[in-house]
């Protein structure tokens, strides 16, 4: 019987481990779920190494947020080029299959800005400004929509109704396919920039 030698981990590397493995439990759990503990049973690590890479659970928080955060907007980067609508529903189908694979977390994060957490707050806004700045950028093809602080006023507020649509839709789905819920966020965008007085 032979046994595998244990590979140790730069400092680094074992943050990196321990951070993709929080990003990976608050998929399933709240935030306020995601404890020390739970942590440092999944990782086979004492409560005390956590805390030496960590400092505080607050900390450990914030930083699996800021991870998950990046995530997001990692995995709902659009194509480079191409018809901008398609680059837009490539871009929002990502993002709803971000929000049902991570739907735990996800809401957690939401109701932890809403709640007055400041540094949650300002994670959720920084990634909620890097997702809504995308349609604005140019390429080859030009920007999707032209960037006008009225522009960026109502893509914030699009913004905010796609989240409320894909959270309503995933506890109460009926009636509505995963599709239809697509075509209704990517058209809704066009058709709300439409309505800015020239």
């Amino acid at each position: 019987m032979t046994t595998t030698p244990r590979t140790r981990l730069s400092p680094e590397q074992r943050r990196e481990q321990l951070l993709e493995l929080g990003v990976r439990l608050l998929a399933t759990r709240s935030l306020d779920e995601l404890s020390i503990d739970l942590l440092a049973e999944e990782a086979g690590i004492s409560r005390g190494l956590l805390y030496h890479y960590f400092g505080s659970k607050q900390d450990f928080h914030e930083a699996v947020v800021r991870r998950a955060a990046d995530d997001l907007i990692e995995q709902t980067t659009p194509p480079e080029g191409g018809d901008p609508l398609v680059r837009l529903m490539t871009s929002v189908t990502a993002y709803v299959d971000y929000v049902i694979a991570n739907h735990e977390g996800y809401v957690s994060l939401v109701k932890a800005a809403a709640g007055g957490n400041e540094s949650l707050r300002a994670i959720y806004e920084e990634a909620r400004d890097g997702l809504n700045s995308r349609v604005f950028r140019e390429d080859a093809q030009g920007a999707i929509i032209a960037d006008t602080p009225a522009a960026r006023l109502v893509v914030r507020g699009w913004s905010a109704m796609t989240e409320e649509l894909v959270l309503s839709w995933i506890d109460d789905p009926r009636g509505v396919t995963r599709e239809q819920l697509l075509e209704i966020v990517a058209i809704s965008l066009p058709a709300v920039i439409a309505i800015i007085p020239a």
